[in-house]
């Protein structure tokens, strides 16, 4: 086991924990690498590493051949150099100009979304005396950050302007690539390629080209150019359940705590806030210390399920900040029992994908919605 981000030893902690497979995510990498072939392979870490924890997964990553890594702020790029992290970092989000030098002194590579931007990166390295490396962004049609496919020709002609500016990649991000009609995902591709036509035209040496999520990993064989950018399937969960699985990964956190009361409820006798359950019937119902206030959706109330002792148990009512009760009918469970709110118990499992249906979501927002007061256990 590795050091637990707490004063606490490994035996007092809070039941309610996270447990990630560092082994697993390192084959869930490897299998990435194995599928694309050439193509180095970014690991995407930001938002805590999908909530599996930023430093230790990025660690594991560099460690297991990550040729770079992706996050999406300043502030989580940092992190990762302050933990003694020396791999290529790109960072995918806007950024201010007080921030550019930041970005030159850490090390880190800056995504130039604009001609503006470029400017102002070009202009603070020159007054640093250094040359500042970045990317270029082009929106091919997700309508969020980047040049306008149509005007990129304007971008790419500022970048071989800058004198203190090394343009070491140029890419875009698909908005479909995880559906099942690939129709337009296709059509972004092309347009990637379109603009990418300037190099060629001009016979200038093309920069590192990307443009492939985890949805075109698996479906756009044909996007994976020099280099892919795997986010949620690196955590063993695939971008939806309408995307084909071609790549064979498993899920590398499970989500557990463990029974804290239990009790019979007698009928008629309704079950927390707003009394919105109650059963005809005498039920055994027991109480786990999790909830909203560690992000398990209070959506999930009357609607989500446990595995305890292998079997699966529905959420007996709402989902209070810090507890939920689960129905058990007349099943058996004992205090300390442990509960499973994601992931494997026996022959059982909750997947991230499970609790997204349930709670009207989707599996990115139940992994990056477990918050800090969670502790992180790594094997």
């Amino acid at each position: 086991m590795l050091p637990v981000a707490s004063a606490l030893s490994n035996e007092s902690i809070r039941p309610t924990r996270v447990e990630v497979d560092l082994g697993q995510l390192g084959r869930n990498l490897q299998a990435i690498r194995q599928h694309v072939g050439a193509a180095k392979v970014m690991a995407v870490v930001k938002a805590n590493a999908y909530g599996h924890g930023l430093v230790p997964v990025a660690l594991e990553m560099v460690n297991a051949g990550a040729d770079s890594l992706g996050v999406a702020l300043l502030e989580e790029a940092v992190i990762l150099r302050e933990a003694g992290i020396t791999a290529p970092i790109l960072v995918f989000g806007g950024i201010a100009e007080t921030q550019i030098p930041i970005f030159i002194r850490n090390d880190l590579t800056l995504t130039a979304p604009s001609i503006d931007k470029l400017n102002l990166i070009d202009n603070a390295a020159a007054a640093m005396g250094v040359t500042a490396r970045v990317h270029l962004k082009i929106d091919t049609g997700m309508e969020r950050l980047g040049i306008h496919y149509y005007s990129a020709d304007k971008l790419l002609e500022a970048s071989l302007k800058a004198r203190h500016v090394q343009v070491e990649g140029i890419y875009s991000h698909f908005a479909n690539a995880d559906s099942a009609d690939l129709t337009h995902a296709r059509e972004q591709l092309s347009r990637f390629h379109e603009v990418l036509s300037f190099y060629e035209k001009r016979s200038l040496p093309l920069p590192q080209r990307h443009i492939a999520n985890s949805g075109a990993i698996l479906q756009l064989p044909e996007s994976h150019l020099d280099l892919v950018r795997p986010g949620i399937m690196l955590y063993g969960v695939y971008p939806s359940r309408k995307c084909a699985c071609t790549v064979s990964i498993q899920p590398a956190l499970t989500w557990k705590s463990h029974v804290a009361y239990f009790k019979v409820v007698q009928p008629g006798h309704p079950v927390s806030y707003g009394s919105t359950w109650q059963s005809d019937h005498p039920v055994r119902v027991v109480t786990v210390p999790v909830g909203y206030g560690d992000g398990y959706f209070r959506a999930l109330s009357n609607k989500g399920e446990v595995l305890i002792r292998g079997q699966r148990h529905p959420i007996a009512g709402r989902v209070c900040m810090d507890q939920i009760m689960v129905n058990l009918d007349w099943g058996t469970a004992y205090y300390r029992d442990e509960v499973v709110l994601l992931g494997k118990q026996g022959g059982a499992e909750i997947s991230a994908d499970d609790l997204a249906d349930w709670a009207g979501t989707i599996s990115y927002e139940v992994l990056t919605n477990i918050n800090s007061r969670v502790p992180r256990v790594y094997v």
